[in-house]
């Protein structure tokens, strides 16, 4: 990537499903002094209803993205289920860099540590904690946007992701939205500081 000088900073967050770490991460878009934007990701998977490319992911052919990782074109990737891919493109970060800004990701917890890895010194990897595991089945049924089978899914993953939150720099807690925007607002603006 470039000289240090032309990098920005990275502010990862990552969570379970229903957590809440998606709600923070666009309250701390809105916030203009922070001056983050938003890394899309690239994936293999089709569109989703009125997903739009380049907004709400880039997306890519099977083919293409597993050139793209021959080619070394990803920070990160992950292959979540067959054949289905995720990643971060290089050219995204230094896109949101070149333009003088600091970089924001909501992403798993397995890509977010993965950034961390890469860039220790200019990350700051927040994990966002469910009050409980029954909060979190509980939000992800009011989300009503997934069948019984995905929440049962992505609940079945929640401990071994909850296993890693030691891993991060900093953990918030979202029993209370308004307390954990507070707290994640700050712990961005002090490390952005830094």
């Amino acid at each position: 990537m470039r000289s240090k000088m032309k990098e920005g900073k990275l502010i990862v967050f990552s969570a379970p499903s229903g957590s809440g770490k998606t709600t923070i991460v666009r309250h701390l878009l809105k916030q203009p002094e922070l001056n983050l934007e938003f890394s899309i990701s690239a994936t293999s998977r089709e569109k989703r209803g009125k997903e739009v490319h380049g907004k709400d992911y880039y997306y890519l052919s099977l083919k293409e993205f597993k050139d793209k990782i021959k080619s070394d074109a990803f920070l990160e990737w992950e292959e979540v289920y067959r054949d289905n891919f995720y990643g971060t493109l290089k050219e995204e970060v230094e896109r949101i860099w070149a333009e003088g800004k600091h970089v924001i990701f909501d992403i798993d917890v397995s890509g977010g540590l993965r950034i961390k890895r890469k860039f220790p010194e200019q990350t700051l990897a927040i994990f966002v904690k469910p009050p409980d595991l029954n909060e979190l089945v509980r939000r992800l049924k009011d989300r009503g946007e997934e069948s019984e089978d995905k929440i049962n899914m992505r609940v079945s993953k929640a401990p071994a992701e909850l296993a890693t939150a030691p891993l991060f720099d900093k953990i918030v807690v979202n029993k209370d939205l308004d307390d954990a925007l507070e707290k994640a607002y700050k712990l961005v603006s002090d490390f952005l500081k830094d």
